[in-house]
């Protein structure tokens, strides 16, 4: 099984932004942790705070990868580009926020993509991604 993680726009400074929201580590040291987790499962890891570059990542992973975690950062709520290319490929999305979204700024309250993706996961901190990882296993076991 092949996953491909991706993340969005500021995501790469989790472990120094805003310790209180996103935690004190960085994405780096628990991708680690999640190859250890899950040693039967091929991760590939990306990250950009360029729309174009997320949209190119979806669509050369999107047909060839079992499953694809997005943590779309800010793009969340603004990319119907991002939405439109999750739409095109085969693979399925599952939508990563590391907050719970409905708790923050009204902003942060609608997100543009959740109705390309399969499902959402909010809330959890790093292990939001655990639990993206574990429903694209049971997605793929169907």
């Amino acid at each position: 099984m092949k996953i491909q993680i991706i993340n969005g726009p500021n995501l790469n400074l989790v472990g120094i932004r805003e310790p209180g929201i996103y935690g004190s580590s960085s994405f780096l040291s628990y991708f680690e942790t999640l190859k250890k987790r899950y040693p039967a499962i091929e991760f590939a890891y990306f990250q950009s705070n360029i729309e174009g570059e997320i949209i190119d990542k979806i669509h050369e992973t999107g047909f060839s990868f079992d499953g694809i975690l997005l943590n779309a950062g800010a793009y969340t709520h603004t990319s119907v580009a991002i939405h439109d290319a999750i739409k095109a490929i085969n693979a399925p999305v599952v939508e990563i926020h590391l907050s719970n979204v409905h708790a923050r700024e009204k902003f942060r309250h609608q997100s543009l993509i959740t109705a390309a993706c399969k499902g959402v996961i909010a809330g959890f901190g790093m292990d939001s991604y655990r639990l993206g990882v574990e429903a694209i296993i049971e997605l793929k076991a169907k």
